[in-house]
């Protein structure tokens, strides 16, 4: 019977919508470039050697990122159908990976709740700077900051970004998720270029390109490599469904090596850019480029704020920071409402709409700890938005990129057909699944939650 249900489901899917072969690699750009490129990457490469970092987060990414890449692709392209859907199917009708499938959908629905609140502070922060109250005389941008999370202002904006990404992912995917995405990601691109030359042309920017790129190899250790295998694995969403969902909406002509290798060279652009937008504006000014969040909502408004036409330059960051949190979202929110779409066969419509909602309320407790009412709410040391994150990023998501590498490289032996890898390519992926990358992810996990430490 259950077998029978897991064919109804996959014959369904068949008849859905499909991306074209531009809007499937654009829509993944998309996902990849996420709002950690724009301050996380930058600061982890200058911190570990410059280009030398660079250098080994590339090598990385390819023994790594991009087979697990490759992997969850082909399970939802060859299982046509949500994460467990796809789980179920290949693996012949095993309830336990149908259960596996279903944490990675769990997953992705707990990223998606406190991830639309920094994204709310981005859209907050983009009108703030265009308007230019942001840069209004009167307490310091890190009283401002600690204002604004203060009250209920983040929950407003998070129910917003909520609106508009369930809104897109109503209308589908070829009118949704793959319109909006050929527009915002070129678009994305051009601010990006913008800002970079805006900002290698600053007074001082040449130290702080140095800085980012100019390899310094006495930094590379064992922990710059753990924290490059991290980020090669946390920069392509993998491990949360979101590009095993995508899969499943590719079409068999596509080739999905050519559209990993697409993927993993437009992820690296992106962040590369990035690198030349942020070192140069905060070398130029004095900042401190390790302060994470407090960099892009703290500092670099100080620096904006001294820039001539800062409040255009500033309103185009931030612009920049909201359409990579609203590409990501839409690949991390359609995961549960594909699951939902099928399991209780919903209407899209309907899916979306209590989806985000559910997403939204649950999301409120994180609007609310960074500052707020339930900010001194901090068990273990940890906010609820804290909690959600280490939770999300440290365990979660490495488990699921395991899940992955296990199932493609063991237990599903029809891959490298629907990958269309034969001979030695074949050969070499499936060794990467099967030995490296499992034995990598566990260490990147012991390194997370502090079961390896390095003095």
């Amino acid at each position: 019977m259950n077998n029978q249900k897991s064919l109804h489901n996959s014959q369904k899917t068949d008849s859905k919508e499909r991306f074209t072969s531009k809007g499937f690699i654009l829509s993944a750009i998309g996902s990849s470039v996420g709002l950690g490129n724009m301050w996380k990457f930058p600061y982890v490469t200058g911190k570990f050697g410059g280009a030398a970092f660079f250098l080994l987060f590339i090598i990385c990414l390819i023994i790594v990122g991009l087979p697990i890449l490759l992997a969850e692709m082909t399970i939802g392209r060859g299982g046509r159908g949500n994460a467990s859907v796809s789980f179920f199917n290949l693996s012949g009708g095993s309830k336990y990976w149908g259960a596996f499938g279903l944490l990675s959908i769990l997953t992705a629905f707990m990223i998606m709740s406190y991830y639309s609140v920094v994204a709310g502070w981005t859209l907050h922060y983009t009108v703030q700077s265009f308007t230019g109250l942001l840069f209004e005389e009167g307490s310091s941008y890190k009283e401002k900051f600690e204002s604004f999370t203060s009250g209920y202002w983040p929950v407003l904006w998070q129910g917003i970004m909520m609106l508009f990404t369930g809104g897109v992912i109503v209308k589908g995917i070829s009118g949704g998720i793959e319109k909006f995405n050929k527009i915002l990601i070129p678009g994305f691109l051009i601010i990006l270029l913008v800002l970079m030359f805006r900002s290698l042309t600053l007074p001082g920017a040449a130290e702080g390109a140095s800085f980012f790129l100019k390899p310094d190899f006495s930094k590379l250790n064992a922990e710059s490599a753990l924290v490059a295998l991290g980020h090669s694995f946390f920069s392509l969403s993998l491990g949360m469904g979101c590009m095993l969902t995508y899969g499943s909406y590719v079409k068999q002509t596509q080739s999905l090596g050519k559209a990993t290798l697409a993927i993993g060279f437009g992820d690296l652009l992106y962040a590369l850019i990035a690198g030349l937008v942020i070192f140069p504006t905060v070398f130029s000014y004095g900042l401190e480029p390790g302060e994470g969040v407090g960099l892009a909502f703290m500092a670099l408004p100080a620096a904006f704020s001294q820039m001539s036409f800062g409040f255009f330059f500033g309103g185009l960051f931030f612009l920049l920071l909201a359409i990579a949190a609203f590409t990501s979202a839409l690949s991390i929110l359609e995961v549960p409402v594909s699951y939902a779409m099928h399991k209780w066969q919903w209407s899209r419509k309907k899916s979306a709409i209590l989806v985000s909602i559910l997403c939204f309320l649950v999301g409120i407790p994180s609007a609310l700890s960074v500052g707020g009412v339930l900010g001194d709410f901090a068990p273990g040391g940890k906010t609820i938005f804290d909690w959600m994150d280490f939770i999300t990023s440290y365990v979660l998501m490495p488990f699921g990129g395991l899940l992955v590498t296990l199932f493609t490289g063991y237990v599903w032996k029809k891959a490298g057909d629907e990958a269309g890898l034969k001979g030695f390519s074949y050969k070499a992926w499936i060794f990467l699944l099967r030995v490296v990358a499992p034995i990598l992810i566990v260490c990147v996990f012991l390194y997370s939650v502090g079961l390896i430490q390095f003095t």
